[in-house]
């Protein structure tokens, strides 16, 4: 991962490689300037001139200032560098994401999918700022040290040399200590921002039924798994910051005591003495940081195992070769569904054995209870999900033949649930395409009876509308209506497009309707699925079909429906509706 993401960065890993190596040179010279100050201070017992004293000293305060300005400025380019590779890891998890079936967001919470999307890549953000600054820095500045030592006396080399190595050894072997236990904290909190964000959605709801104390109980456990995860996971990854500690405490003794005996000896000056205690110290400075950058490797590695397991799902769904559809989006198709069996977790039958037809340019009411049926015939449509058995098709092709892009191009779905997006008007009517002109958007919102609303936005298409809303539930409806006006396809779906609207609204939905499924340029009238519950959204239906419980109850033209008294439409009227359908 880190040549894949690190690799874009070369010239921005120079620069920094630049810092880094200035910045070592920096922090190794200072303490052969304290040495030569000393030396020089004790020399013979007379004291050094005062002149030469001063300018080691202002030599030292330059070496100093130096190492820092040029420490900020590593950090700086370290930090640049962790943020433009993390930030290419979220958009490559997004975009995958959304290539992936609708099976893996139905099974997932919006929750969840923004932990690992957003809370995985920042604690890998915050590794890969640090990862070249800390360990590749401190381990510049380690080597830098032992070089330095073995230059002025080869048996302080050898002892600190062999001091690192078995520090390095230590280290490396006490590393995935608490592995396991940082991905069980990403884990559980994946989990507990999952629960947090379905029963924010559904705060109204909870509110009104009383059900606070049910979300309560059902909160601790998630978050009592939360704070044991993270003290088990805090406790293991200690032991490292410990054993470094201990590594530097032993190291610093190891140098003093081998400094004292040759000076004593009168094998090194007292200046020496005290660079080699100097360097000894500077060795702590990046075994503890590689210490402390091993822990936060482990939550590194926990997120990145969980980044992985999303990157390497594969969707279900594939493209077909192509069916050639892509000068035919607006001609009316006919549609097929044959023979179709599907269950939603591959057991709990959906749809069994449904056979329906819709000629081009016809209207189909599709009725029945919640839960019969409807919107999954749309879904396997739209191919958001494959039947287990039987095959959709359009024109007499297996939809599957296709590409989804080419097939959902020819598709308009409209449903009651609106989503908009924090963006501009024009970005929410087009779907951020550019392309669409200006003056065909206006057209389109005075044909669908967004005129007056329209002309009351302060900044008119660069207005921008909130995802939390904005806009009332008619409005919103009437802006997903103008989506399929731009898109202009042969095919519309309409699943409960107008329930949940006043009567005055409601109205405004019939009459874009109209529009939207009579061209006025001539064509013949688009195919369209009007799923509903009441009657009166079917009533310009050429043919009904009513599902009940996955299977096709009935199905024929409205007109000869109507007339048949021992229908089940006809008895659906006959309960006091009828005049819903004149």
């Amino acid at each position: 991962m880190l040549k894949t993401y690190l690799r874009p960065e070369y010239p921005r890993m120079a620069v920094l490689a630049t810092f880094l190596a200035a910045g070592t040179g920096a922090q190794l010279i200072a303490p052969m300037i304290v040495r030569m100050f000393i030396d020089a201070a004790a020399a013979g017992g007379t004291p050094a001139p005062l002149g030469h004293l001063y300018s080691l000293a202002a030599l030292l305060i330059l070496a100093a200032i130096t190492a820092q300005l040029l420490q900020i400025g590593a950090t700086y380019f370290s930090e640049q560098l962790g943020w433009s590779a993390t930030n290419r890891m979220r958009h490559d998890l997004a975009r995958h994401c959304l290539d992936l079936d609708m099976a893996f967001h139905t099974a997932r919470s919006p929750g969840e999918l923004i932990e690992r999307v957003d809370g995985d890549v920042a604690a890998l953000a915050a590794f890969f700022s640090q990862f070249i600054l800390q360990i590749v820095g401190g381990g510049l500045l380690l080597a830098g040290i032992l070089v330095t030592l073995w230059f002025n006396d080869l048996r302080m080399g050898a002892a600190l040399t062999a001091f690192a190595v078995v520090a390095g050894l230590v280290m490396h072997r006490i590393r995935g200590l608490a592995a396991s236990r940082f991905e069980r904290v990403r884990q559980a909190f994946s989990d507990f921002s999952a629960f947090l964000e379905e029963r924010i959605l559904g705060l109204d709801d909870i509110r009104a039924n009383g059900g606070g104390g049910h979300v309560m109980s059902r909160l601790q456990p998630r978050l009592q798994e939360l704070a044991d995860s993270n003290v088990v996971a805090a406790r293991r990854g200690q032991w490292i910051f410990l054993v470094a500690s201990g590594l530097f405490s032993i190291g610093f003794g190891l140098a003093l005591a081998l400094g004292v005996f040759l000076q004593q000896r009168g094998e090194i000056t007292i200046g020496a003495v005290f660079m080699f205690m100097q360097y000894a110290g500077m060795m702590a400075v990046p075994i503890l940081t590689i210490g402390q950058q091993l822990q936060q490797f482990q939550n590194a590695t926990a997120s990145l195992t969980r980044i992985r397991e999303v990157l390497t799902m594969a969707p279900t769904l594939v493209d077909g070769p192509g069916a050639g559809w892509s000068d035919q989006r607006s001609a009316a198709p006919q549609v097929d569904f044959e023979n179709i069996e599907f269950a939603y977790d591959g057991r709990t039958t959906v749809l069994n054995d449904v056979s329906l037809s819709v000629g081009r340019g016809e209207i189909l009411g599709l009725l029945g209870r919640t839960g019969s049926g409807k919107t999954t015939l749309a879904r396997l449509l739209f191919r958001l999900y494959d039947p287990q058995g039987g095959r959709v098709a359009l024109d007499g092709a297996d939809i599957r033949q296709a590409t989804r892009a080419e097939l959902r191009g020819r598709i308009g779905l409209v449903t009651q649930d609106i989503q908009l997006f924090d963006a501009t008007i024009r970005e929410n009517a087009t779907l951020f395409d550019p392309s669409v002109p200006d003056a065909r958007l206006v057209e389109v919102f005075h044909d669908l009876g967004l005129g007056p609303w329209f002309a009351a936005q302060p900044a008119g298409l660069e207005t921008r509308l909130t995802s939390a809303g904005g806009l009332s539930a008619g409005e919103a409806q009437l802006l997903a209506f103008a989506r399929v006006f731009l898109k202009d396809p042969g095919l519309v779906i309409l699943d409960e497009a107008s329930s949940r609207l006043d009567p005055a609204t409601d109205r405004l939905i019939e009459l874009a309707l109209d529009r939207l499924l009579k061209p006025r340029d001539g064509r013949p009238p688009r195919t369209t699925i009007i799923i509903a519950h009441k009657l009166s959204t079917v009533r310009r239906a050429d043919r009904i079909a009513i599902l009940d419980r996955g299977r096709v109850l009935e199905a024929g033209r409205r007109t000869d429906l109507e007339a048949d008294p021992s229908s089940n439409f006809a008895q659906l009227l006959s309960t006091g509706l009828t005049e819903v359908m004149q």
